[in-house]
């Protein structure tokens, strides 16, 4: 896989949003390849695949292009907490399914089927939080960086802040995504 490519066939023509997409991309990729470096034993056991790690990490956005989001340069016509189910059904149509779920599950810590019903999201009803330790890395990993502020690191304390208003099943899906990290 080529990820630049298939960055490059939705964004090409979109180069402010293509660069905050990339770069914030980039910043989450590099931070979750470190933790799979510290972590050589889950390679080893064949846990993770640090090749399909960077790939889905520069890719987990690809559906915000669908989403009204001005303030990053984003004017499709959903709604942003769209764009990873989104962006799943994008991936799926150029034949990455493994990739597409890391897409549809990284939001927030995940967003569970109780969640969608409850809240009347606009996305199928289903279970949206990451399953396989690639998926976690990268959910964890993106909890650190914005697009609105490329290039700044976001503190755990903000962090857990913008977790806390989604109640206390995302803290502790939160509290697991460190443990398991190590960070």
């Amino acid at each position: 896989m080529i990820y630049n490519a298939i960055i490059y066939k939705y964004y090409g023509n979109y180069p402010a949003l293509r660069e905050i997409l990339i770069t914030h991309s980039r910043q989450v990729a590099n931070r979750a390849l470190r933790i799979v470096d510290a972590h050589p034993q889950w390679i080893e056991q064949g846990l993770v695949d640090r090749t399909f790690i960077e790939e889905a990490a520069m890719l987990h956005d690809i559906g915000i292009i669908f989403c009204n989001a001005p303030k990053i340069h984003c004017r499709g016509q959903h709604k942003y907490i769209e764009h990873g189910f989104l962006g799943a059904e994008l991936l799926r149509a150029e034949g990455y399914p493994k990739h597409a779920l890391v897409a549809e599950r990284h939001t927030g810590t995940g967003i569970t089927l109780e969640q969608v019903i409850r809240e009347e999201l606009p996305i199928p009803e289903r279970d949206y939080c990451p399953q396989s330790l690639e998926e976690k890395i990268i959910c964890y990993a993106d909890k650190f960086y914005s697009k609105s502020h490329l290039g700044e690191e976001v503190s755990i304390e903000k962090i857990k802040y913008n977790i806390w208003k989604y109640g206390h099943e995302a803290i502790l899906r939160w509290n697991e995504l460190v443990e398991l990290c190590g960070e």
